[in-house]
């Protein structure tokens, strides 16, 4: 899935809780206001979105601090995840 279609997906999360979307990607997550449930909530719908199950182990997720790192990190995944 693209960066550009994930970033998306992390905005509308955000914007359906009425918090701002106008953020850079250096952004830390506590700063944007994005949670561990909206991370899973992310997860998800890019599972649905790309067509692919995605799997990764739990170390590499607690590295994840900023909007990159999540972007970085689900970009992988769901390229890895493709069949």
């Amino acid at each position: 899935m693209q960066r550009t279609d994930i970033l998306a997906l992390f905005k509308e999360i955000l914007s359906r809780q009425g918090k701002p979307t106008d953020f850079a990607e250096d952004a830390e997550l506590t700063a944007v206001g994005f949670r561990s449930l909206d991370f899973s909530e992310l997860a998800l719908r890019v599972e649905m979105a790309a067509g692919v199950t995605l799997t990764f182990d739990a170390a590499p997720l607690r590295a994840i601090r900023t909007v990159k790192d999540v972007l970085d990190f689900l970009v992988a995944a769901s390229t890895s995840g493709q069949q």
